[in-house]
């Protein structure tokens, strides 16, 4: 079935360009739509190292993989005849579109109807369909919630390293489309599917907005602090100076933890002897911990850590990341423009 699927992808930035990869990793024949003078603005943002003077840049490449490329100029007539001739036989259409840019193209959904009434369209915006707010993953993580809670007392609201909201939206919209799809084969008839940026990021507050909507606890900047677990989260150095964090979701594994530090009688201390306590004293118990931590060698405490089935974890850049074999499987490659561009995949799911 996705094999056969034609998917015209006129997304631009992060978000839609995903959801076009997405298919184009699964065997859809995936056709993206740039304007001829001014293309997909990511292949502009460059980090230092890379070729001025290239037409791709390493943020294009991560999102943009196993397409074909096609420029043409919605405002004008011939290439706007183009375009609907390839959306006549399109079973996906996807757009960022600004307000009234549906409009001004005559893409609105009763023009798409006509053009092909099979065609699924998947609409990304900002703040909403009405809304002509110019939208970046950095606004919605500030207006969201996000910045607010990420970062620590001292650094102030933090965004996250990548286009998070970007990334939620994309995977809202692949569910939604592949729903359409879905639904498709009993009707035959292509339907719209809409996502805001704003909403995917609202809908992914999760934990954090029922705790303030149950208990209206408004989080505070933890840094990498669990809200309501302890240890978790805080980060601790080993004597050969290697930093490690552990997730210690339950009294077991506290337990196991304690017994391996030979602090054996933590567990029955009474500041210590539940999960909400450890809450409550966990400056305290991280520094007991770090006192025993800091007498073993990193790998000592993931091996034994690892056997006994206790959440611990080692502090990796993207170098360390990417010596392993398997991360390095999920690396695609692929010349675009002349340059050889290597993204990973975004497909992470098995099915047998």
């Amino acid at each position: 079935m996705i094999s056969s699927l034609q998917v015209i992808d006129a997304s631009t930035v992060l978000a839609g360009p995903s959801v076009g990869m997405f298919f184009a990793e699964l065997g859809a024949t995936v056709i993206k739509v740039e304007h001829p003078t001014h293309p997909d603005v990511t292949r502009s943002w460059k980090l230092a190292p890379e070729n001025r003077a290239s037409r791709v840049s390493a943020y294009f490449s991560s999102i943009n993989f196993g397409k074909k490329y096609i420029a043409l100029d919605l405002k004008n007539q011939n290439d706007q005849t183009q375009f609907r001739d390839l959306l006549a036989n399109a079973d996906i259409l996807i757009t960022n579109f600004k307000k009234g840019d549906d409009q001004k193209f005559n893409l609105t959904d009763s023009d798409l109807r006509t053009i092909n009434p099979r065609l699924i369209h998947g609409k990304i915006s900002g703040f909403g369909i009405d809304s002509d707010r110019v939208a970046y993953d950095l606004i919605l993580q500030a207006e969201s919630g996000f910045m607010a809670m990420n970062g620590t007392p001292e650094s102030g609201p933090v965004k996250m390293p990548v286009a998070l909201i970007d990334v939620l939206a994309a995977h809202q919209l692949k569910e939604g489309l592949l729903l359409a799809l879905l639904e498709r084969t009993q009707t035959n008839v292509g339907k719209t599917v809409h996502v805001s940026l704003y909403d995917a990021a609202v809908c992914s507050l999760v934990n954090q907005a029922s705790g303030y909507l149950m208990v209206q606890q408004v989080p505070k900047r933890i840094g990498s602090l669990h809200p309501t677990i302890a240890p978790y989260g805080e980060l601790f150095t080993t004597q050969d100076n290697q930093q490690i964090t552990f997730a210690i979701g339950s009294d077991n594994h506290f337990t196991k933890l304690c017994h391996f530090l030979g602090l054996e009688d933590l567990p029955e201390n009474e500041l210590f002897v539940s999960n909400q306590e450890r809450v409550i004293h966990r400056k305290s118990l991280a520094d007991i911990l770090q006192a025993r931590i800091q007498l073993f060698k990193a790998e000592t405490i993931l091996k034994w850590m690892h056997l006994h089935h206790v959440p611990c974890g080692k502090i990796r850049d993207l170098e360390a990341v990417f010596d392993d074999e398997r991360a390095q499987s999920f690396i695609l490659e692929e010349t675009i423009d002349g340059v050889v561009t290597k993204r990973i995949k975004s497909v992470a799911f098995e099915s047998w």
